[in-house]
């Protein structure tokens, strides 16, 4: 697939090349673009599935300002509301990150994820512990939208798991503020959640 990351930063570049190895065609948009980078609109216009991997509080601006050519697009919210001066949780009451981007992008396909794995432990060497996969929390009200990013997660390293509706994005956020909780409190980065369902 056609995959663009708006953002360049460490989730964009260690996700992005972790799509690159499994086949996809990957490119990065910034607003100000360096030679291996494009404008954010030409980014958006390149790619089915565009990934928002930017500050939480970057997000409404430049989502409105590009809502008309997102139209259609699979969307991936992979931001978390922390303030980015002690990474501490920014509390949105009945309400998520991955919400505020579906009621921005009524017309887009909206999908919450990615945002509870630290970049630190997307890379292949890094993606297990003790033989089982990181999981990638999917949530979205289009359910096939969530099915290609679950695959998509799945090609990366991970596995995926939809989730239901984008309203559990509110769970799928506390999750990542509870992964930065432990990390800060010591537990450090090289570490992730892993959901287990024993089959009967």
């Amino acid at each position: 697939m056609n995959i663009s990351f708006i953002g360049a930063g460490n989730v964009a570049s260690s996700l992005g090349s972790l799509f690159e190895k499994a086949g996809h065609h990957i490119e990065y948009g910034t607003q100000n673009p360096t030679e291996n980078q494009l404008h954010i609109t030409e980014a958006i216009n390149k790619a089915e599935v565009i990934c928002f991997a930017i500050p939480f509080d970057a997000m409404k601006g430049l989502l409105t300002k590009n809502k008309e050519i997102l139209k259609g697009k699979i969307v991936v919210d992979i931001t978390n509301a922390i303030n980015i001066s002690d990474w501490s949780p920014l509390f949105l009451g009945e309400d998520s990150g991955g919400e505020q981007t579906a009621r921005l992008l009524p017309d887009s396909r909206v999908v919450k994820a990615f945002n509870n794995i630290f970049a630190d432990v997307m890379k292949p060497e890094l993606q297990e512990f003790s033989g089982q996969k990181l999981t990638a929390f999917i949530a979205s009200d289009d359910s096939e939208a969530a099915e290609v990013v679950r695959e998509l997660s799945d090609d990366a390293g991970f596995k995926g798991i939809v989730v239901g509706g984008i309203k559990n994005a509110r769970y799928i956020e506390a999750i990542a503020h509870l992964n930065i909780a432990i990390a800060l409190g010591g537990g450090g980065t090289d570490a992730g959640f892993i959901y287990v369902h024993r089959k009967n």
